[in-house]
C-alpha cells in the first residue's frame, strides 16, 4: 500500500507553512538563494518507487493503488483502481512514478498555497510562490527530486510555474496528450503536458505522450519568422531579458496581438459545469480562495457564456491570420518573476495568466523557457508559441534557443 505523506481531513484548517529558512531573496543579485524545507511537495509517495526516469506527477491525475486527492480536503481518502492514460504511457516508455506533487485545490490557482495540504515551496526563492497550478511538479524539478514531471495546464497551469521554478514547461496543442483519468477544470481548455529542466527533456516525454511524434529538423533559428509580443507588459528587467533572447532569432518583427480576455467567460461556465453538483453538496470543504471563484464562476449567464464562445471565434480566426504571418510567436512567459507568497491569489491571477491564457483559448502549443535572471535575481522565462499543430516546430526553437542562452 502506499504511503500517503499528507495530514488527511483534519488538514482541511491547518495553517499553511512556506518552506521556511534563514536566508532571503532580496535585492537584485543574480545569486538564487535555495529553500531547505521541501515539505509541501508531494502528496503521496509509492513505498518502493519502480526503476526509471523519475517522473513527479501532479496529483490531478489518477494514479492506481496511491492516493489522489486533486488537491481537495473532498479527496484526502480516494485511492483509484486505475491509472490516468498520460501517466501510463510514460511508464510504458521507462518512467517511473517517484511521487504525486501538490497543487493549487482543483487546479484552479496560480500560486499552489494549498490550505488543505500546505503551500508548495519554491526550492529556488525563499519566500517566494512556486507557480500554479502544477506547482509542486515544477518545484520536484527544481529541487532536483525528479527528473520530468507531468502537469497540467488550462490557463497557464504548466508555463507559470515553470517560470516561477526555473524550469521549462510545454503545453502541448489542445488534445495531443491525453486526458482520461485528469480530473477536469475546464475541458475545452485543458491540456496535459510535460516539464523538465531542459527543452530535450520536454521533447522526450512528448514522444513518450504521443505515439507517433516526429521532431522537426531545424538547422538554426534563422529558418523560423517570429513575431515579439507583449514585451511591454513585463517588468523592466524580465523585459531586458525575454528581449535578449527574442534577438536570438535573425527573422523578427514586433506583433501586437489581442489577449483574448473577453473568453475567460468560456472558462468560467466550463469550471462551473463541473463544480456544480460538487460544491453543492461539498461547499464547505472547499478552500476559501477556489469557493469565491466557483461562486463567480456558476453567476455567469448564457448571454455571457455565448458571447464569449463568438470571442472565442473571433479571436482564432484573428490569430489565424497572424501565424500566416510569422511562424513563432515569442513573448514574455509571465510579466514578472515568482511573486512572494501570501498574497491574495485572486488579485495575483490576471496578471500571471494575462500572456500564457491566450494559447489556451488557441489550443496551440506554447513553451516556457528560463531566459535569465531577472528581478531579485530570480529567473525571467521566454515563452514560445505556435499555430495548434506546431508542437515539434516549437520544441525545435525552443533547443536551438535554450542552447544560444547558455553562458
Amino acid at each position: 500500500m502506499a504511503q500517503f505523506q499528507s495530514q488527511r481531513l483534519g488538514a482541511k484548517r491547518h495553517e499553511v507553512r512556506h518552506g521556511q529558512t534563514s536566508r532571503q531573496c532580496e535585492g537584485t543579485s543574480a545569486k538564487i538563494e535555495r529553500v531547505e524545507d521541501l515539505t509541501g511537495i508531494f502528496l503521496a509517495r509509492p513505498e518502493q518507487p519502480a526503476e526509471g526516469i523519475r517522473l513527479a506527477v501532479k496529483d490531478l491525475f489518477d494514479t492506481a493503488g496511491l492516493t489522489t486527492t486533486y488537491g481537495s480536503a473532498i479527496f484526502t481518502e480516494h485511492v483509484p483502481t486505475s491509472t490516468a492514460a498520460a501517466v501510463e504511457r510514460l511508464e510504458a516508455r521507462g518512467y517511473a512514478n517517484v511521487g504525486k506533487t501538490n497543487l493549487h485545490e482543483f487546479a484552479y490557482g496560480t500560486t499552489s498555497e494549498n490550505p488543505h495540504f500546505g503551500t508548495v515551496p519554491n526550492p529556488i526563492a525563499p519566500s517566494r510562490v512556486a507557480g500554479g497550478s502544477s506547482g509542486g511538479s515544477a518545484a520536484a524539478l527544481a529541487a532536483g527530486l525528479a527528473d520530468a514531471a507531468l502537469g497540467s495546464d488550462t490557463g497557464g497551469s504548466i508555463r507559470i510555474p515553470a517560470a516561477c521554478c526555473g524550469v521549462v514547461g510545454l503545453k502541448p496543442t489542445w488534445g495531443l496528450v491525453p486526458l482520461d483519468g485528469c480530473f477536469p477544470l475546464a475541458p475545452s481548455l485543458d491540456h496535459g503536458g510535460p516539464m523538465a529542466p531542459s527543452v530535450e527533456g520536454c521533447t522526450a516525454m512528448l514522444e513518450a505522450l504521443v505515439p507517433g511524434f516526429e521532431r522537426a529538423s531545424l538547422g538554426s533559428l534563422a529558418e523560423v519568422r517570429v513575431g515579439v509580443a507583449w514585451t511591454e507588459h513585463a517588468e523592466p528587467l524580465v523585459r531586458a531579458r525575454v528581449e535578449e533572447a527574442a534577438s536570438a532569432f535573425p527573422d523578427r518583427r514586433t506583433v501586437d496581438p489581442p489577449l483574448g480576455e473577453a473568453v475567460r467567460t468560456v472558462f468560467m461556465r466550463e469550471v462551473a459545469g463541473v463544480h456544480v453538483e460538487l460544491f453543492a453538496e461539498n461547499a464547505d470543504l472547499y478552500g476559501a480562495n477556489v469557493a469565491a471563484k466557483i461562486e463567480l464562476c456558476l453567476a455567469v449567464t448564457d448571454s455571457e457564456y455565448e458571447a464569449g464562445l463568438r470571442a472565442r471565434d473571433a479571436y482564432r480566426a484573428q490569430m489565424a491570420e497572424l501565424f500566416d504571418e510569422v511562424d513563432l510567436i515569442v513573448s514574455p512567459t509571465l510579466p514578472l518573476v515568482a511573486p512572494q507568497a501570501g498574497q491574495d491569489e485572486r488579485e495575483l491571477r490576471g496578471r500571471l495568466t494575462l500572456l500564457t491564457w491566450p494559447f489556451n483559448v488557441l489550443g496551440a502549443p506554447a513553451l516556457a523557457l528560463p531566459c535569465g535572471p531577472a528581478e531579485d535575481g530570480l529567473p525571467a522565462s521566454v515563452q514560445i508559441a505556435g499555430p495548434p499543430g506546431a508542437d515539434a516546430l516549437v520544441l525545435a526553437a525552443g533547443a536551438l534557443l535554450e542552447n544560444a542562452l547558455k553562458p
